[in-house]
């Protein structure tokens, strides 16, 4: 049987590593530290509230560090940690299979919108 409050953080940690945002940060800092804007340049679609709040929860978790350098303005850069390191290959993994599988999602999706279609 399943530890109920283990089984809540593990729904926690997997809603936060199964967004859509999360996955595209980390996949981006995959090659290196960014900028903010850096980021929000490689992201397309991505809004200026949703990556500071993306960056922010994976900084809570411990994936992202945040390193603020001194000058006018302050530099800051975004880098995995190597927590966040070692999410990227199962977040490749699954990224891969999305690829691989993506006609046969695709061709259920229209079996069952036409099945769901008729029955109404």
């Amino acid at each position: 049987m399943h530890d109920a409050p283990q089984c809540s953080a593990v729904n926690d940690i997997l809603a936060r590593v199964g967004d859509k945002w999360s996955v595209r940060v980390v996949m981006a800092l995959e090659g290196g530290s960014r900028r903010f804007n850096q980021l929000r340049r490689e992201i397309s679609g991505i809004s200026q509230r949703m990556l500071t709040r993306t960056l922010r929860g994976l900084e809570r978790d411990g994936l992202v560090s945040r390193t603020v350098t001194p000058s006018v303005p302050p530099r800051v850069d975004y880098a995995l940690t190597a927590l966040g390191r070692s999410l990227c290959d199962p977040v490749a993994r699954l990224g891969n299979w999305a690829i691989a599988n993506i006609d046969k999602v695709e061709a259920a999706r229209a079996t069952f919108d036409g099945e769901t279609d008729q029955a109404r």
